[in-house]
């Protein structure tokens, strides 16, 4: 049961992930990078006991800060995933 808290992360409460969510019943939300749709859709089903219809990923690269300098970083990399429910079922996230 806590591998399942370990692949949500946090949701995503920008003005795209709003209007998703409004008119299209889909939600946003950070997750693990080793997650993969399975685990997502289990996850927030036994986290909200909600009926999850698509799970859709998208992996992002962390910006390389620094690097005009020999010793740059970077920030680190993040998996996004989009949520859709069943019709009719909402979360309540704020």
């Amino acid at each position: 049961m806590s591998q399942i808290f370990e692949h949500i992360g946090t949701v995503i409460l920008t003005e795209k992930a709003t209007l998703l969510s409004e008119s299209l019943n889909k939600y946003t939300f950070r997750v693990s990078r080793e997650a993969n749709k399975l685990q997502i859709k289990q996850a927030v089903e036994t986290l909200f006991k909600k009926t999850v219809l698509d799970v859709n990923t998208a992996n992002y690269a962390g910006k390389k800060k620094r690097e005009r300098r020999a010793d740059f970083g970077r920030r680190a990399h993040w998996k996004k995933a989009i949520v859709t429910l069943k019709q009719g079922e909402k979360l309540d996230l704020v």
